[in-house]
C-alpha cells in the first residue's frame, strides 16, 4: 500500500502541475496568512503590558489604539491573503477534480473485456468516486491543517527562541513527541482502516449486486438466503470500522494527556521566570495564545493524519487500476485497418481462459470475402470465443487472426471495431434517447438517416407511438423496452453503421415469429456486399446461409451447405437439426 499512496501523490501532482502558478499563489499566501496570524499575538501581549505598567491614563490609552489600529491592519491583511487562498481553490480543486475524473473515465475504458467481466459495475463507480474525493480532501489537509500548522510552529518557536530559550526548547520537544506518537499510531493504525475500506467496498458490490439480480431473487425465492449473505458482509464491516474507531478513541486519549502536560508545564515555567523579572506580564497573553492556538492545530493533528491515511486507502483502489497496463492495447506503431474485401482467416488459432484449459486448441479457419456463414454447434463449443477473438477481446495463446490479410493484433483496436458490426443477444443500451441509441453506430448521422434505418430494422413503428417518440429515455441498460425491441433498436445502429464485417449473435432470438419475419428483410439488405457471421441456435435461421460451420470442442466438425449437411450420414448437423424439428431446442 506504501507504493500505492507514493502512486497516488504523483498522479495528484501530475494533474495539479498543469496549474503550477496557482499552485504557487496559493501556496504563498497561505505561508503569509499563517505567519501573520502568530505576529498577531504579540501585538496582544503589547497591549496587557501596557494596561499594566501604570502612567498617565491619556498617554496609555492613544498607545493601546494605536497598537490596536496596528492589529485591525494586520487582521485585514490576513483576511486579504486568505481570500486569495480560497477564491484559488474554488477554481483549483473543482478543475483538477474533473480532469482527475476524465483520467479515470479514459483510462477505465480502454481496459479489457476481462477487466469489466472481472469487476462490479457498482464497486468501479464507487472506486472513481473515492479517488476524486480524495484529491478534495487531501489538499484540504495538507494545505489548511499541515501547511498552516507547519508554518505557525516553525514561526512560534522562533518567537519564543528570541524571548526566552527554555520554552521555546520545551515546546518544540514536546511537539516533536506529539507528531512522532500521531505519526506512528496512525501508520499502524492504517493497515486496520484499509481492511474497513475494503470491508466497505464489498458491502456496495454485494448491493448492487443484488439490486441489479432483484427480478431473479424474486423468481428464485432468495431473500432470506441473499438477507442473510448481506447480514455476514455487514457483520464483518461493522466489526472491523468498530475495531478502528477504537484505536481512533486511545490515540484522542494520548493526545489529551500531553496537552494538559503542556499547558501546566508551560505556564510553570512563565510563572518562575516572571518571579525573576525575565518575563513581563502581557508575555501569558501571548503564550496563552499561542498555546491555545497550536492545542487546536495539533489536536487536529492525529485525527488529519488518520484521514490522509484513510483517503489514501480510499483511493488505492483506484490508483491500482490506474497503475495496471492494459491487457489488451494497441501495438506500437500499429496501422489503421483497411477492409477492402472483408476475408477473415483463424489460422493456428489456441486459446483458453484459464491456464491449462483451451477452448480452441489448433481452430484454422477461412471466411472469403462478402460470404455469409453460420457458426454453430453444441454450448461450450466456442461459438461466443470465436467472435470475442474477432474483436480482439482476448489475445490468442498461439497463432493468428487475419482480416483481408491484416494480423489483427497489429492494427488499432478502434479501427478494428469500426469494421465489425455486431447485433448481440443480450443487447444493453444507454440510459439515452432512441435516437441517441440507434446513432450510436454513427454519431454524425442526420436525424432522416436514424429513422432510415430504424424503418428498415421494424422498430420505427413502437417508437413513433412512444409519447415522446425518438427522444424517448430508454431506462438503464434499455430496461423500459422489451428484449425484442431493444433487439430491434441493436438492428437499426447495425444497419446505420454499415461495417464491412457483419456478426449476428443471435440477432433474432428476443423476437416472436411475426417480428422476426417483419426485419428479415432489413437484415438481407443490411447483409448485402458484407461478409456474414451468424452465430445461431435456431437452425431455422440459416437454412440459406453460403457455408454452415459445426463447431465442437474448439474444432472444426463439418461444413458445408444446409443440405449438404444434412444429406451426411451421422452428421453432427443432421442430429441438431432432427432434435429440433422434433420440438426440442437443445443446441
Amino acid at each position: 500500500m506504501k507504493n500505492a499512496s507514493k502512486q497516488t501523490f504523483k498522479i495528484f501532482w501530475r494533474h495539479s502541475a498543469n496549474y503550477k502558478r496557482l499552485v504557487f499563489l496559493i501556496l504563498g499566501a497561505l505561508i503569509a496568512g499563517a505567519v501573520l496570524g502568530v505576529i498577531i499575538p504579540l501585538f496582544y501581549g503589547e497591549f496587557f503590558n501596557q494596561l499594566a505598567g501604570g502612567g498617565d491614563a491619556k498617554d496609555i490609552a492613544a498607545d493601546l489604539i494605536t497598537i490596536l489600529l496596528y492589529i485591525l491592519g494586520l487582521n485585514f491583511l490576513q483576511w486579504a491573503f486568505w481570500r486569495v487562498i480560497s477564491f484559488g481553490m474554488i477554481y483549483f480543486q473543482p478543475r483538477v477534480m474533473a480532469n482527475l475524473a476524465n483520467t479515470c473515465f479514459d483510462h477505465l475504458h480502454h481496459h479489457s473485456y476481462r477487466f469489466f467481466v472481472n469487476n462490479f459495475t457498482g464497486s468501479l463507480v464507487k472506486r472513481v468516486n473515492r479517488f476524486v474525493r480524495a484529491f478534495e480532501k487531501l489538499t484540504d489537509m495538507f494545505l489548511f491543517d499541515l501547511g498552516t500548522l507547519a508554518v505557525e510552529t516553525a514561526v512560534i518557536l522562533i518567537v519564543l527562541g528570541f524571548i526566552n530559550f527554555y520554552l521555546a526548547l520545551i515546546l518544540f520537544v514536546w511537539v516533536f513527541i506529539f507528531i512522532v506518537f500521531n505519526y506512528f499510531f496512525s501508520r499502524w493504525k492504517f493497515k486496520y482502516d484499509l481492511k474497513a475500506n475494503i470491508a466497505d467496498t464489498k458491502v456496495t458490490a454485494r448491493l448492487a449486486d443484488t439490486i441489479a439480480n432483484s427480478i431473479t431473487i424474486k423468481l428464485f425465492p432468495g431473500f432470506n438466503f441473499e438477507s442473510r449473505s448481506f447480514r455476514k458482509i455487514t457483520d464483518r464491516q461493522f466489526r472491523l470500522t468498530r475495531f478502528s474507531w477504537q484505536l481512533g478513541g486511545w490515540m484522542e486519549a494520548g493526545q489529551a494527556f500531553l496537552m494538559v502536560g503542556l499547558e501546566f508545564l508551560m505556564f510553570y515555567m512563565g510563572v518562575r521566570l516572571w518571579q525573576q523579572g525575565v518575563l513581563p506580564v502581557g508575555f501569558f497573553v501571548v503564550m496563552q495564545m499561542y498555546i491555545i492556538r497550536l492545542m487546536r492545530k495539533l489536536w487536529d493533528f492525529g485525527r488529519i493524519i488518520r484521514h490522509i491515511y484513510e483517503e489514501l486507502a480510499s483511493a488505492a483502489e483506484m490508483t491500482e487500476i490506474l497503475d495496471t497496463d492494459y491487457e489488451i492495447k494497441d501495438m506500437p506503431n500499429a496501422q489503421e485497418l483497411a477492409v477492402t474485401r472483408g476475408e477473415i482467416e483463424f489460422k493456428n488459432v489456441r486459446f483458453g481462459y484459464r491456464k491449462g484449459l483451451n477452448i480452441f486448441p489448433e481452430m484454422s479457419l477461412r471466411i472469403k470475402p462478402q460470404e455469409k456463414v453460420a457458426i454453430i454447434g453444441p454450448s461450450g463449443g466456442g461459438k461466443s470465443t470465436f467472435v470475442k477473438l474477432l474483436f480482439r477481446f482476448f489475445e490468442t495463446k498461439k497463432g493468428s487472426i487475419y482480416i483481408d490479410k491484416q494480423n489483427i493484433k497489429q492494427v488499432t483496436l478502434d479501427s478494428l471495431h469500426q469494421a465489425i458490426s455486431l447485433v448481440p443477444q443480450d443487447l444493453i443500451l444507454f440510459h439515452r434517447s432512441l435516437k441517441e441509441n440507434i446513432r450510436y453506430g454513427r454519431r454524425k448521422a442526420l436525424d432522416k438517416e436514424v429513422i432510415a434505418a430504424a424503418k428498415m430494422a421494424h422498430c420505427h413503428d413502437f417508437i413513433k407511438n412512444l409519447p415522446q417518440g425518438y427522444n424517448t429515455l430508454v431506462g438503464e441498460r434499455g430496461i423500459k423496452l422489451s428484449g425484442g425491441e431493444r433487439q430491434r433498436v441493436a438492428i437499426a445502429r447495425a444497419i446505420l453503421k454499415n461495417a464491412s464485417i457483419l456478426v449476428l449473435d443471435e440477432a433474432t432470438s428476443s423476437l416472436d415469429s411475426q417480428s422476426e419475419q417483419m426485419i428479415q428483410d432489413g437484415l438481407n439488405t443490411l447483409m448485402q456486399g458484407k461478409t456474414v457471421i451468424i452465430i445461431a441456435h435456431r437452425l431455422s435461421t440459416i437454412m440459406k446461409m453460403d457455408r454452415i460451420i459445426v463447431i465442437k470442442n474448439g474444432m472444426v466438425e463439418e461444413e458445408g451447405t444446409h443440405g449438404q449437411l444434412l444429406n451426411k450420414n451421422n452428421s453432427l448437423y443432421q442430429q441438431l437439426w432432427e432434435l429440433q424439428a422434433a420440438g426440442f431446442v437443445q443446441v
